[in-house]
Formats: C-alpha cells, structure tokens, sequence
C-alpha cells in the first residue's frame, strides 16, 4: 500500500506556480480589456460617456476575472498532474 503524499498545492513550490498561473490570467486581461477599448469604437464610446473612472473600472474587472479564473485553472492543472505522478 502506498503511503499517502501531501498535496503539491500546499507547498511554496505549488503557491508560487498558483501565483503564476494568476499573474499570467492578470497579464491577458489587461491585454483583452486594452485592446477591446482601443479596438471597438463602440465601446470607447460608451466608456467616454460613462464617467472619469469607466476605463479603470472595466479594465479592473476583466483583470480580477481573468486571474481569478487562471488560478482556478492553474490549481486543477497542478492537482490533475500531482494524481498522474
């Protein structure tokens, strides 16, 4: 019987590759928000009329999502590979 191992997750190595899988999610969002507000008239448009801070706002949001969703992904992929070994 095979004695049972921690999680690679909990250790630094696991939270520095969860830190990366999120600054890389942070990196295209900013990159998707950039460019669709600089790419569709529409939606600069509407940004111009909304208010000072609009830009900011969207732009932070698609950050926050796009990370929050690359950490997810980057703990699935690190618990998938630490059951394959």
């Amino acid at each position: 019987m095979r004695a049972k191992k921690s999680s690679d997750l909990i250790s630094p190595a696991g939270l520095i590759k969860l830190m990366t899988h999120a600054l890389m999610g942070a990196a295209l969002g900013l990159t998707f928000s950039v460019t669709l507000i600089l790419s569709n008239p529409a939606v600069a448009s509407l940004l111009d009329h909304s208010g000072s801070h609009a830009a900011i706002v969207v732009a932070l949001t698609l950050v926050t999502t796009f990370a929050i969703g690359a950490t997810l992904t980057g703990a699935v992929f690190i618990l998938v590979e630490d059951k394959q070994s």
